[in-house]
């Protein structure tokens, strides 16, 4: 072990990770379980599929606000701002009586969704450059915490009804907020103030390195996420998967993004330049993408997720770090907000594109077409030469 790796973790790390890991852990009650408890009031594909795009509509449009608020006043009120409208939406989606209440719940909880860039902007604040990446991939860890531990809360609360899962999510984002009142420390320096208004605005934006990997970013989620929405109703149709066994299935990947986001990144990130490890992880996502896709028998579904999830854990720590690689420190939250509203983005179109597809191509074709579409993802990331690109603009 190098003595790098044995120093100690900056000071408030743990505070960060945790409040981070909590923060999943509700997202993971909900997400799996959030199809099946739509199809309740009526939902089709399509219509499950404008539920997750609500989420991301509202976190397209306020997480860039949201993370330059977080430059000028400081990450932990926008922290604590975050998991605040986490807990109300929560409690709204787990109260809907009708269709159009459980949208206004999405919409609630996305507009306040800043958290976990706001969290990654602070851990690029208290780290050295040499050392981000495997923190940024522990700090990726806890979303592989909040697929175990939420899928399993989750199924366990839904064995008192239905609305349950979302009442227990609300509550615990409102303990973890009130925690980060307490506990969270502020990262964000004094010297490290934003410039006046007039000379930032659209500054991030403008920058190539930055819109490339944005539309890299929107592509791959725009994937994932068709994954995501989709594969409740996938599990079902193919292999009669019930809301239990489900959340299971994601509990796994879970386990497996722990593995590999919370060591095998770091060790990969110290050895090999970031856009190789990069591009390694997208590979492995297309073909999980796709054998998950036209898998029709246990073992090759099985197979299908543990690339997928092996792919993912290495793709999206990375990308996180070249985006800090890339930004000035002076906007790192602003730079962590746009990249996040371009995955927003993804989010908004993935899933109503993937629920169409299920009900109108088959259910196989969300994950296929996901995994083309990750494919184009690596090739941008080959032709825009992102090493180059990324070394010339933190230059």
């Amino acid at each position: 072990m190098s003595a790098r790796e044995r120093a100690p973790l900056p000071k408030g790390y743990w505070t960060i990770w945790t409040t981070v890991a909590l923060d999943l852990v509700g997202f993971g009650i909900v997400v799996p379980i959030l199809g099946v408890y739509a199809e309740r009031f009526g939902a089709s594909g399509y219509a499950v599929g404008w539920l997750f795009a609500t989420f991301s509509l509202a976190q397209l449009v306020c997480a860039p606000l949201l993370g330059r608020l977080s430059d000028r006043i400081g990450r932990k009120p926008v922290i604590i701002i975050s998991l605040v409208g986490t807990a109300i939406g929560s409690f709204v989606t787990g109260a809907a009586g009708a269709l159009w209440v459980l949208f206004l719940g999405r919409v609630i909880d996305g507009a306040s969704g800043a958290s976990l860039a706001v969290a990654q902007a602070a851990v690029a604040d208290i780290a050295e450059p040499e050392r981000r990446p495997p923190l940024v991939g522990m700090l990726g860890a806890a979303f592989g915490v909040g697929f175990v531990l939420g899928p399993a809360i989750g199924g366990l609360a839904a064995l008192g009804g239905p609305h349950v899962p979302f009442y227990v999510a609300a509550a615990l984002a409102a303990i973890n907020a009130v925690a980060a009142i307490i506990r969270l420390p502020e990262t964000r320096k004094p010297d490290r103030a934003a410039p006046p208004e007039g000379r930032r605005r659209f500054a991030v934006p403008g920058q190539p390195a930055l819109r490339h990997l944005a539309v890299v970013g929107f592509l791959t989620t725009f994937a994932f996420v068709a994954f995501e929405a989709t594969f409740s109703l996938f599990g079902k149709a193919r292999f009669d998967l019930t809301e239990g066994s489900t959340a299971v299935v994601f509990l796994g990947i879970g386990l497996v993004l722990i593995a590999v986001q919370g060591g095998g990144f770091a060790k990969l990130a110290a050895r090999i330049p970031i856009t190789r490890v990069y591009t390694a992880g997208l590979g492995l996502v297309v073909v999980g993408l796709v054998v998950v896709g036209v898998s029709d028998v246990w073992p090759l579904l099985i197979a299908g997720l543990l690339l997928l999830s092996l792919g993912q854990g290495v793709a999206s720590p990375s990308l996180i770090e070249m985006v800090n690689r890339t930004a000035g420190e002076d906007r790192r939250g602003e730079a962590m907000g746009f990249q996040q509203s371009a995955t927003a983005f993804g989010r908004v179109l993935g899933p109503p594109l993937a629920g169409s597809a299920y009900d109108r191509i088959g259910v196989w074709s969300p994950m296929v077409f996901g995994g083309a579409i990750t494919a184009v993802a690596l090739v941008l990331v080959v032709v825009w030469r992102m090493h180059r690109s990324m070394t010339a603009a933190a230059a």
